[in-house]
């Protein structure tokens, strides 16, 4: 089976064929810098994240771009609050969620441009759609898109201009329709004059949707493979700027694809309902790679419920995930067969997984998967094992995980833990103390103390494991 990928204008999910053979253009709606980062974002974000990591493993050349919208209402308002200056506001909270992707293992984008830096795109863009007459200049410094004037206007999301009629909401001055949209907003006495630029119509600043428009262009080109957000942007900014983009005469995203909702406890997160859950606070609760696996480990378009269940299971695969790859790599050092640091993009990964990757990154099947062949492992490590298959078993099973970012002995995941392995190495050297005394009891075949130590160590929450090369202790973890 090829790679198929569904898109959301047509609502079917099909072989994908990229523009240029060998490779994808790929165009992420980006955030917008006007306040901490939160789960729907990471949502969003790790989904995408996935895609090209997919790609890529399926020997694609990805150039990714996420754009930046560092100029925009609420940025201006909420820095205004704050007594701040609004490009200061926006590089904070850009650090912040660069800094929060980082820390949970998103790949950085080829080109993260910002919306600021591209003003003489935009204005160019809208002279286009001026003189191709989809487009007017009020006079007084904003720019509208005349959508009666494109006759696919509403296409991407199925609906037509007379469904979205309003007669109750009052129409901007200038505008000749309400629902035409701002390309170019006129500056306003109220606000900062540094966030205003000089253009052919008057000083002004970005409409919200001119600006992916302009850079997606930019960067990938008139035409390119794939543009991709969260549900919630279909309309009106993916409708917006699919008909500016096509108005201007350009063939655009050649597919959508949206990733689902993220819901809290059963519901829409949003702060009026008290269950908005930051980027940093999830991280602060939970181990970091068990975020990502929760945000990842249902399908890209299927909403994922965040809830205390979910997590703890969660930490729970991850951790047996991280056991089970720990114990292999350990019982191969220094074998000529060692696969810890073995090129992971080498390794032929099953073909069950890969159908189920390849099936529109079909996430829940892979990590099945992903489950029956570290249940292969453990049974190796357990009954006997042979060099040879650990040491394939191994390379799989991280190999797998790397598709999701979650390669837990990846230099990422390995030097976190380490950076918070104190606590674990006092407590191992505790516990091994322990089991050598349990050893000794045995070997004199004082059967009682040996049980005793086994049963003190289980009443304080340490599973013991008895192997071919002696006893592994692990924590014991519930759901």
């Amino acid at each position: 089976m090829t790679l198929h990928l569904h898109d959301t204008a047509t609502r079917t999910t099909a072989p994908f064929t990229p523009v240029c053979e060998g490779a994808v253009s790929l165009y992420v709606c980006g955030p917008t810098t006007q306040g901490a980062p939160h789960l729907g974002h990471l949502r969003t974000f790790l989904a995408f994240d996935v895609l090209v990591r997919w790609l890529e493993r399926s020997g694609y050349a990805v150039t990714h771009v996420r754009n930046v919208t560092d100029i925009e209402d609420k940025i201006l308002a909420k820095s205004a609050e704050a007594d701040t200056s609004w490009w200061a506001w926006s590089l904070r909270f850009e650090r912040e969620f660069q800094d929060v992707l980082d820390r949970i293992g998103n790949r950085r984008p080829t080109y993260e441009p910002r919306a600021t830096g591209h003003v003489p795109e935009m204005i160019e863009l809208m002279q286009r759609l001026i003189e191709r007459g989809h487009a007017y200049a009020d006079g007084e410094g904003s720019v509208y898109f005349d959508v009666a004037s494109f006759a696919d206007y509403g296409a991407l999301t199925r609906q037509s201009l007379e469904d979205m009629q309003d007669a109750g909401e009052e129409m901007e001055p200038g505008k000749r329709d309400r629902r035409d949209f701002a390309l170019w907003k006129a500056a306003k006495a109220t606000e900062p004059e540094t966030a205003s630029w000089d253009t052919p119509f008057g000083r002004g600043r970005p409409g919200w949707h001119l600006e992916c428009s302009a850079m997606s262009r930019k960067y990938l080109g008139e035409t390119f493979d794939i543009h991709a957000g969260g549900l919630d942007l279909r309309f009106p900014h993916h409708e917006n700027e699919q008909a500016q983009s096509r108005a201007a005469g350009y063939g655009f995203a050649q597919r959508w694809m949206h990733s689902g909702v993220l819901t809290v406890d059963g519901l829409k997160m949003g702060k009026s309902l008290d269950n908005f859950v930051t980027a940093a606070r999830a991280l602060a609760d939970h181990p970091t790679p068990a975020v990502r696996l929760a945000l990842v480990s249902g399908h890209y378009r299927a909403t994922v419920e965040y809830n205390a269940r979910a997590m703890a299971e969660a930490e729970v695969v991850w951790e047996r995930f991280t056991q089970t790859a720990r114990r292999a790599a350990e019982l191969l050092a220094g074998h000529p067969l060692a696969a810890v640091d073995a090129p992971l993009a080498e390794v032929e990964l099953p073909a069950a997984f890969v159908a189920a990757m390849d099936d529109d990154l079909a996430v829940p099947e892979a990590l099945a998967v992903i489950h029956r062949e570290q249940s292969a492992l453990n049974t190796l490590l357990s009954e006997g094992w042979a060099e040879g298959p650990v040491a394939a078993g191994l390379g799989r099973l991280r190999a797998m995980l790397d598709v999701l970012g979650l390669d837990p002995l990846g230099a990422r995941w390995a030097a976190a833990a380490g950076a918070s392995g104190a606590e674990h190495a006092a407590l191992d050297a505790l516990v091994t103390t322990q089991l050598a005394a349990r050893e000794q009891a045995r070997a004199a075949k004082d059967w009682a103390r040996a049980d005793a130590l086994r049963d003190a160590l289980v009443a304080a929450g340490i599973r013991i494991e008895d192997g071919q090369g002696g006893a592994r202790w692990t924590l014991e973890t519930t759901h």
